[in-house]
């Protein structure tokens, strides 16, 4: 798997750079990267992130400085993918890309599903397993799929415990 045209900040770490692909995007100063892991061009990540293991970050998103990813958390990049335009060209005007921004300190779980055109705000937490289809405001957890807010994160916290709210479970 190849690392080809990267431009990559200070200290960051790739724990096996055989086992990443990574072409044409920028990684920020004091980011950590797990194996099979795929960048795509014109992506760009902050400093001081962490992308877990098993991830894909298409073409068009940003995540902003200090930005966690959890294991296999995939985003998109085209709202209506199709294998071939109107006529069957297969040509790129045939894709639309909408571009998405994970802002400063969010946190996404593991598995979840980061549709296009979306803003994940500020401190914002997407659950483990979660669909985000629309904007994340800063600072609010979101859970289920479609996503929807169940509280919010920071010094006057309202989120109840994930496995609570999302399975129905208590301790």
């Amino acid at each position: 798997m190849p690392i080809i045209d990267v431009d990559f900040g200070d200290d960051v770490v790739v724990s096996h750079p055989d086992l990443v692909n990574l072409y044409g995007c920028t990684i920020g100063s004091g980011t950590r990267i797990g194996p099979f892991v795929e960048i795509q061009r014109g992506s760009r990540i902050g400093r001081r992130c962490k992308i877990s293991s098993h991830s894909f970050i298409c073409e068009g998103v940003v995540l902003e400085d200090q930005v966690m990813i959890a294991h296999g958390v995939m985003f998109t990049n085209d709202r209506m993918p199709r294998a071939a335009g109107p006529g069957g060209s297969r040509e790129a005007q045939a894709w639309a890309q909408e571009a998405t921004v994970v802002r400063r300190g969010a946190s996404i779980g593991s598995n979840a599903t980061i549709g296009c055109g979306v803003e994940i705000g500020t401190f914002a937490v997407v659950s483990c397993g979660a669909v985000v289809l629309r904007d994340v405001p800063a600072r609010a957890v979101v859970a289920g799929v479609p996503a929807s807010v169940i509280g919010h994160s920071g010094a006057n916290a309202t989120a109840p415990r994930l496995f609570e709210t999302v399975l129905g479970e208590t301790s």
